[in-house]
């Protein structure tokens, strides 16, 4: 058995830091001791040559599994590192357009959109206005919806497109 001890809020409660007078005892292979006082629990424990750790403190009793504590945190880390593991990451790609791009350049951000959409990524269309374009906001809006009709098969619409001083934004993700 460890005299492995805890104080801080780092972890579980381990053999004498278990501040409960009766706890729920639960053996390493599943097996269920029942409740027993806390220095019976801990006398299981040494004679099994394991550790006691509380693993649901909320519970009434508290409940604890005579474990070894080192195999315990080590499976402990082993289940985070998977779950961190199957986590989806994606960024946030910009592409920046003007209300009197041309046809080529379009073609171009449209492909670079695609690719961005096809590598899992969310894009943010910016549309800005300069000057006096600013009167034309519904040409701006056309060229939005024109670019939302093309790229409707690969991804979907998370904002919609809206102004916002001299910029209107659009943010879409992958299906």
């Amino acid at each position: 058995m460890n005299k492995v001890s805890r104080t801080n809020n780092r972890g579980p409660a381990i053999n004498e830091s278990i501040s409960s007078a009766e706890v729920r005892v639960v053996l390493e292979n599943g097996e269920m001791l029942g409740v027993l006082k806390i220095e019976d629990a801990l006398k299981k424990a040494s004679e099994l040559g394991l550790d006691l750790v509380e693993v649901s403190p909320n519970a009434k009793p508290p409940v604890c599994k005579i474990i070894d504590y080192g195999k315990y945190k080590y499976q402990l880390q082993k289940k985070l590192a998977e779950a961190k593991k199957k986590q989806k990451t994606f960024e946030v790609k910009e592409v920046k357009l003007r209300p009197g791009i041309e046809d080529h350049d379009y073609g171009v951000k449209l492909k670079s959109i695609q690719r961005f959409l096809g590598s899992g990524d969310k894009v943010k269309i910016t549309l800005r206005f300069r000057g006096r374009e600013m009167a034309y906001h519904q040409k701006g809006m056309e060229i939005l919806q024109k670019l939302e009709k093309e790229i409707e098969s690969l991804a979907k619409i998370e904002q919609v497109p809206k102004l916002e001083g001299r910029q209107m934004t659009m943010i879409i993700a992958p299906k």
